[in-house]
């Protein structure tokens, strides 16, 4: 079983990063990271301007835990207990999704985009997608919200609004909702096969002709034949 990660593991990884001789694996073990991002962090490519938090002072790691790793690579940092138990609520299946603050000016957009690309999705679905509310979805249906002039549909996946996995699995969720197809009946049958009944009378009469002693053919017996059949043709078809 995975051990928990700390409290702000990136503000964590810099001040370890700043204040120990740790490796970037014993770091990135401890704070759940991968060792090529804490490596990053090192370099200054990533978490730019993100304040180290000190994990001794919040009660998270003690310094003989420190200066036992830093003596021995193979040693990895573990949590210490908390003093005090505190109640994580599960996340998520109830309530609506979290959207950062930066972000919450993206929502109408991708709500439009929704609304334009995938009309089977129901206002439910769209509120667990983007953190919405319904009557924020409506107004972009109606074209009602104060802003709608100025509205670009944009993907909500590329705003980082939510994941593909999400918006895949919303969208396969509403189309096994959608009612099967009525059956409307019998349908008309092809060209070919209401046609291949006469053509083949017509070369049966053909071939049945009598021919006379010379060997040419009975064309009033031909003619009669296929005057018969044509006034049947028409007396079905009345």
């Amino acid at each position: 079983m995975a051990t928990a990660a700390p409290l702000m593991p990136k503000a964590t990884a810099v001040w370890l990063l700043d204040n120990t001789a740790l490796s970037f694996d014993q770091i990135a073990d401890f704070c759940k990271l991968h060792p090529l991002e804490v490596k990053a962090i090192a370099d200054g490519d990533a978490a730019q301007g993100i304040k180290g938090m000190d994990p001794v002072q919040t009660g998270q790691l003690s310094r003989e835990q420190i200066s036992e790793a830093e003596k021995n690579p193979d040693i990895r940092l573990k949590l210490s207990e908390p003093k005090v138990a505190v109640h994580t609520p599960e996340r998520g299946k109830k309530g609506p999704r979290y959207t950062p603050v930066s972000r919450r000016q993206d929502r109408p957009n991708a709500i439009l985009w929704l609304v334009r690309n995938h009309p089977e999705l129901k206002d439910a679905a769209i509120m667990r997608l983007v953190g919405t509310t319904k009557s924020t979805i409506a107004s972009i249906r109606d074209r009602t919200h104060w802003n709608s002039a100025a509205l670009t549909p944009l993907d909500p996946v590329t705003l980082g609004l939510c994941s593909q996995i999400d918006l895949d699995l919303e969208v396969q969720r509403a189309n096994k909702e959608k009612p099967a197809p009525a059956d409307t009946g019998a349908t008309l049958l092809p060209a070919a096969e209401t046609t291949a009944k006469k053509e083949a009378e017509v070369a049966a009469a053909a071939a049945e002709a009598e021919q006379k002693p010379g060997g040419d053919i009975d064309v009033s017996a031909v003619f009669a034949k296929l005057k018969q059949l044509g006034g049947k043709d028409k007396g079905e078809d009345e």
